[in-house]
C-alpha cells in the first residue's frame, strides 16, 4: 500500500473511531438521563411537598417522571428494550438508595406496566413516525403510571389528575425540545 493511501484509509479509520466514540458517549448520555430522571423523580417525591394549584396536587417528581418517558424512548431507540429494562433496573436499584423504599416499590410497580406498554406502544408508532411514536407512548404511559403510582405511593387518586396534567406538560415541553434538535441538526424531524 502506497503512504498516500494508507493515510487515507489510516483517516477512514480515525473517522469511524471517532463516530463510534460519540455514539457510545450520545447513548451512554441518554442511559444516565433516564436513571437520573427516574431517581430525581423518586427523591423529590420522597422529599418535597406536593405543589397545590388551585384543584390540582401535583406530586413534587410528577415532571422529573415524565421528561423520563421521553427519554426512554430515546433510549429505546439507541438500546432498545434489553437496554430500557437495564435502565429501569438501575433507576430502581438507586431510588431504594435515594428514596424512601415506600415510593421505590411504588415507582418501580408503575413503570414496570407504564414502560412496557409504552414501549409496546412507541415500537408499533415508530414505524411511521418517530414524533408520533413519542406523543402517543408518552400519553398512554404517563396516564397509566399516574393511575398505578399515586394511589401505591400516596394511599389516594386524589393526586392522579394534578399528575397527569404535570407529565403531560413535560411531554410537551420534551417533544418540542426534541423538534428543535432535530431541525437544528439541519433536516427535517425524522420520521
Amino acid at each position: 500500500m502506497t503512504a498516500p493511501i494508507a493515510r487515507v484509509v489510516l483517516q477512514g479509520a480515525d473517522r469511524a473511531d471517532t463516530r463510534s466514540a460519540r455514539v457510545v458517549t450520545v447513548v451512554g448520555f441518554v442511559a444516565a438521563a433516564y436513571v437520573i430522571t427516574v431517581v430525581t423523580a423518586n427523591w423529590a417525591s420522597t422529599h418535597w411537598p406536593a405543589l397545590v394549584l388551585g384543584s390540582l396536587v401535583i406530586p413534587a417528581g410528577t415532571l422529573w417522571a415524565g421528561v423520563a418517558f421521553t427519554v426512554r424512548d430515546l433510549l429505546h431507540e439507541a438500546l432498545g428494550t434489553a437496554g430500557v429494562a437495564g435502565a429501569v433496573v438501575v433507576g430502581a436499584g438507586l431510588s431504594w438508595l435515594l428514596a424512601s423504599p415506600h415510593i421505590a416499590v411504588s415507582s418501580v410497580a408503575a413503570f414496570a406496566v407504564s414502560e412496557t406498554l409504552d414501549s409496546v406502544l412507541y415500537a408499533v408508532l415508530r414505524r411511521s413516525s418517530r414524533l408520533r411514536a413519542v406523543l402517543g407512548s408518552n400519553l398512554l404511559g404517563l396516564v397509566v403510571d399516574s393511575v398505578l403510582f399515586v394511589p401505591l405511593a400516596f394511599g389516594s387518586f386524589a393526586a392522579v389528575p394534578g399528575q397527569v396534567a404535570g407529565k403531560t406538560a413535560a411531554t410537551v415541553l420534551t417533544v418540542a425540545l426534541l423538534r428543535i434538535a432535530w431541525r437544528h441538526q439541519g433536516r427535517a424531524v425524522p420520521r
